[in-house]
């Protein structure tokens, strides 16, 4: 049997290790949940050392040298790591400007879709930063509709109270102010200032702009028809002499999408015929002078045509053939989303609820996304009955985020595109869902909501969508959890390795065969130590500065006593492991200080709670007022620092509860901090706790024996004096 794995570094240091270094690092950059980098080569990436790393979800190759790395919500505090690294503070490696970084991934696109790729991520790139506010304001909608539903309000009428109509420009502000944060982040990710595309949208969305809609408004110039077949209403301004078509663009998406585009050629060009000395002023001006009446009269319109023609063409599709509509859309998105493909309906959706004042995409499309959680439900009902913990971990943050969030990349880069069987099983719950959304008439929704559970009352027929997101999770769980998402050997290989490292956390030598190799030394060692037992002596003034001796290899050692023993070699002290963890070296912890030694010798860990506990028994010598450090003192003056993650000094103290004072006597064991992790991720620190023998070159011999996977209270220094 293997050794169980160990990291080879942090995962900041694995990721650039695994793209190919930081000399094949042109560029990085990071959305909300992936890493985006643009390579020198493309080839040089290894998938597979990248896939099997802890914390990344997946990886997405795309074409002109550009690569993802799917973290999820902790991709900030990676990306954090990855640009503090000592080997990406040479030119080679240096992060650059947002501006910088677009320029060059534009300048050096290729690729045989490369355009594709570019037109995906303009799409992306101009909704994603609005994800946020857009669940936000679904989430009233939710809580509005509940209470409509419980007769608390009337939520659909016209004669609601001042508090009601209050409630309503909650969430209305968001999807009626959606054209001019669109145009914000379109205008950023072209690279031209984004407060003249933001400029441009609102002009045709002021009250002077809007109150040209009222036919009794008697501004002269405009004239008002009623369409006879529609119902709708169509005005039309006689502006500078010409005819100006009215449109209400408070929803819209498609116009200015399609505006910023064209601002963007215009703002270049301008910027090459004014000196840079006079652009700040010049170049604004004449881009407003010139896009303002180009959008009210040409851009305005056709965004509007375009945007009710593909929805009208869908809603087509969706009255003639409903079954098709609502199978084809659940059966498309498990695709789709991997892909960032699915953007363009995102679009269409809101495009629906500003023209028809409703959404029909949304429905079917919620069947996948529940079927997709019931796939995950599937994968942690698996996972407990495995006892597979890491999997349990992802598979409970992935289900909580999708079942209250609706969100399922989690779900997707974290399990879904990993394990092939998973697939197919998915497909079969969002077949059944979208049957049945078909066949029972459809659902629609007047809201543009994250498909959660907490989003459940916005759609209507509400009882319809209920039955079809309960058939898709139930069906893809059971199906998922009766067949495996993993085939035969690949079950045999986890339950093997599993079974390895619950020998290995037990200690159990015989049920961790191999995991354990000693010298013949230091078992000879071992056998003297034995022989002479726990007699505990004195510690005297040693014999001097000495080598440490050779490290054990594997973690599966008997935990130690605090007491000192008498050898061959001096006196014996076994340091503890304060907070069980991942054991990584000094060299390996990211921090220069450590990894000269220039603090003594010692390990990190990797921890996975954030009780740190007293290694030895001894007396608190100090304790730094952020709460971050602290130095032991033994009986027999061995000097312990534990120093809780890289560089959290600069948090001044949040996020650290001290349980000790110094002076304090301690016993191993005892709580000597509490540290929330996630704040110290989320500050951009690095979490690896240090322990030191700080006094090192006085002792005869400090051995670091961990290795692995460590609980607290494990041997992880052996000190010989």
């Amino acid at each position: 049997m293997s050794t169980p794995p160990s990291g080879t570094g942090t995962i900041a240091e694995d990721i650039v290790r695994g793209v190919g270094g930081p000399e094949n690092i042109e560029s990085l950059t990071h959305c909300a949940t992936r890493l985006r980098f643009q390579l020198r080569d493309g080839q040089q990436v290894d998938r597979g050392s990248l896939d099997g790393l802890p914390g990344v979800m997946g990886t997405v190759p795309q074409s002109g040298d550009r690569f993802q790395v799917v973290i999820g919500g902790a991709v900030a505090g990676v990306y954090s790591e990855i640009m503090n690294l000592p080997v990406m503070s040479s030119a080679s490696g240096r992060p650059r400007s947002d501006a910088e970084v677009k320029a060059a991934i534009r300048a050096k696109s290729r690729g045989r879709f490369a355009w594709l790729d570019s037109f995906f991520e303009y799409l992306s790139d101009s909704f994603r930063p609005l994800m946020g506010v857009l669940l936000g304001a679904s989430l009233i909608i939710a809580i509005a509709s509940v209470l409509d539903a419980l007769g608390v309000v009337d939520f659909r009428a016209e004669d609601k109270s001042a508090t009601w109509v209050f409630v309503d420009a909650m969430w209305r502000s968001v999807l009626y102010f959606l054209p001019v944060m669109v145009a914000y982040n379109a205008a950023k990710k072209l690279a031209i200032d984004p407060w003249v595309g933001a400029a441009v949208m609102a002009a045709v969305m002021t009250p002077n702009f809007t109150g040209m809609l009222n036919a009794d408004s008697g501004i002269p110039g405009v004239t008002c028809t009623t369409n006879a077949t529609l119902g709708t209403q169509q005005c039309v301004a006689s502006v500078f002499g010409l005819p100006m078509q009215l449109n209400d663009y408070g929803g819209q998406v498609f116009v200015p999408l399609i505006m910023v585009a064209l601002l963007a050629l215009l703002y270049k060009g301008l910027q090459k015929v004014f000196p840079q000395n006079v652009q700040l002023v010049f170049v604004p001006f004449f881009a407003m002078l010139i896009m303002i009446p180009v959008t009210a009269f040409v851009l305005g319109p056709i965004g509007i045509w375009a945007g009710n023609g593909l929805g009208i063409g869908l809603s087509w599709l969706n009255s003639h053939a409903p079954i098709v509509f609502a199978i084809l859309i659940p059966l498309l998105y498990p695709f789709l989303v991997p892909l960032g493909l699915h953007w363009p309906l995102n679009a269409l959706m809101l495009q629906n609820i500003n023209a028809l004042g409703y959404d029909f995409i949304q429905g079917p499309m919620g069947t996948w996304n529940f079927a997709c959680f019931g796939a995950t439900a599937g994968v942690l009902l698996l996972s407990l009955r495995h006892r597979e913990t890491e999997m349990r971990q992802t598979a409970t943050g992935a289900l909580l985020a999708g079942l209250f969030g609706g969100i399922s990349e989690p779900s997707l880069y974290g399990i879904h595109l990993r394990f092939k069987r998973i697939y197919p099983r998915m497909l079969v719950g969002c077949l059944a869902g979208g049957l049945i959304v078909g066949l029972l008439g459809g659902v629609d929704t007047s809201a543009f909501a994250f498909t959660s559970l907490l989003t459940i009352p916005v759609f209507d027929p509400m009882g319809v969508y209920v039955i079809a997101i309960a058939a898709a999770f139930v069906i893809s769980m059971v199906l998922v959890y009766f067949s495996d998402y993993m085939n035969p050997a690949e079950r045999a290989e986890a339950n093997a390795r599993r079974d390895e490292l619950e020998a290995f956390h037990r200690g159990d030598a015989a049920g961790a065969e191999g995991a354990v190799e000693a010298s013949a030394e230091e078992r000879a060692q071992e056998r003297a130590e034995e022989k002479v037992g726990a007699a505990a002596v004195p510690m005297g003034a040693g014999v001097g500065a000495g080598a440490g001796g050779g490290a054990v290899t594997g973690a599966a050692t008997a935990t130690a006593t605090t007491t000192a023993t008498t050898t061959a070699g001096g006196a014996l002290r076994e340091i503890a492991a304060p907070v069980g963890g991942r054991v990584v070296g000094l060299d390996e912890a990211g921090d220069p200080v450590f990894a000269s030694r220039a603090l003594g010798e010692g390990v990190g860990i990797e921890p996975v709670d954030g009780r740190i506990l007293a290694p030895v028994d001894g007396t608190v010598a100090s304790v730094a007022q952020t709460g971050h450090a602290i130095g032991l003192l033994t009986s027999d003056g061995v000097e312990v620092l534990i120093h809780v993650g890289i560089d959290t000094v600069q948090m001044k103290g949040e996020g650290f509860d001290v349980a000790v004072s110094q002076g304090q006597k301690v016993s191993r064991g005892d709580l000597l901090v509490t540290v929330d992790l996630d704040a110290v991720r989320a500050a951009g620190h690095p979490t690896v706790t240090l322990m030191t023998i700080t006094n090192t070159a006085s002792l005869a011999g400090v051995e670091p024996v961990g290795d692995g996977e460590v609980a607290a209270g494990d041997t992880m220094v052996r000190v010989r004096r």
